[in-house]
């Protein structure tokens, strides 16, 4: 009797967890608990809307009503007209030069903060200097341009007052450079904030390794910096274009509702009480949008940024 209870108590012991097994079940199962409100948050509030928005373009309208069905016909309304593609087309130029210009600019600047200005005060400094516009709204900060570039405005007013022009440039206000000018304003520091983060982890003894093996300053900014800068270029790219792909307010005011874009497109079906229209290019913008940044991803990983 006394064996058989010893052989059972041996076999309960050996089936028992490890202390290390109990240890990380324990530290598996804290984990999903401190991550369940932020996944609870991120499921009312982002994939339950989505969700709903891909149900909605599936339903039918007519001039009166919204009625549930599964049916294609808005998308095969959009996919089947030019007028679609040459609005996507259009937001793809916004993105694709507001890209450039705020690469070009928010490179140079966070080079300039990272690598010239040697107090961490100044450099802190001038950091907050550069979000003083993002102390005001989007709108305000857009709508400030309008009496800037208009016919009579303190820019043709110049040019003329210095002979450069003989009568008010008309292209400067309500035009595709007013909008590009606009979104620059708007999303240089996006672009700005990612990339100076990655230079400031820069090890600066790989700079004068460069120097000392005789690298002149373009060759050491293209072969050493830029690499060691693409996660936050990468960063910024994305925050860039997807805040250009959805941006439908700068484009109509800044264009004179003469320019259209994919949001634009959403928000006239909206106001026409078009919603399953509007969700089917709602659906269409998300579907593009991804597919971009899931291309972007596949050339550097940013999980090093974050």
């Amino acid at each position: 009797m006394t064996n058989q209870t010893t052989q059972t108590n041996d076999t309960a012991f050996a089936q028992a967890p490890a202390p290390d097994a109990r240890r990380a079940m324990s530290h598996h199962l804290s984990g999903w608990l401190l991550a369940s409100p932020i996944a609870l948050v991120l499921t009312g509030f982002l994939l339950l809307p989505i969700i709903m928005i891909v149900v909605v373009s599936f339903w039918g309208a007519t001039e009166f009503s919204i009625y549930p069905a599964f049916q294609f016909d808005n998308y095969a309304f959009l996919l089947g007209s030019e007028v679609t593609y040459r609005v996507f087309l259009n937001t793809f130029r916004y993105a694709a030069i507001t890209w450039a210009l705020t690469l070009l600019i928010g490179f140079t600047v966070a080079y300039f903060l990272a690598f010239h200005v040697r107090s961490l005060n100044w450099q802190i400094g001038l950091f907050l200097f550069c979000t003083i516009p993002f102390w005001t709204s989007n709108i305000i900060r857009m709508i400030s341009w309008i009496p800037f570039l208009g016919r009579n405005g303190l820019a043709n007013s110049t040019l003329l007052s210095w002979g450069v022009i003989d009568q008010p440039v008309e292209w400067l206000l309500f035009s595709d450079f007013s909008v590009i000018l606009a979104f620059v304003h708007l999303y240089t520091l996006f672009m700005i904030v990612p990339i100076f983060n990655t230079m400031m982890r820069i090890d600066r003894s790989l700079l004068e390794a460069a120097a000392d093996a005789g690298a002149s300053g373009w060759q050491t900014l293209w072969n050493v910096i830029v690499p060691l800068t693409k996660p936050g270029i990468m960063i910024g790219t994305i925050f860039v274009i997807t805040l250009v792909m959805g941006d439908f307010i700068t484009v109509r005011f800044m264009s004179g509702s003469q320019s259209a874009n994919v949001g634009r497109l959403i928000s006239n079906d909206i106001a026409l009480l078009q919603y399953p229209s509007a969700s089917a290019t709602a659906v269409i913008l998300l579907i593009t949008v991804l597919l971009m940044i899931a291309t972007l991803l596949r050339f550097v990983d940013i999980r090093k940024e974050l």
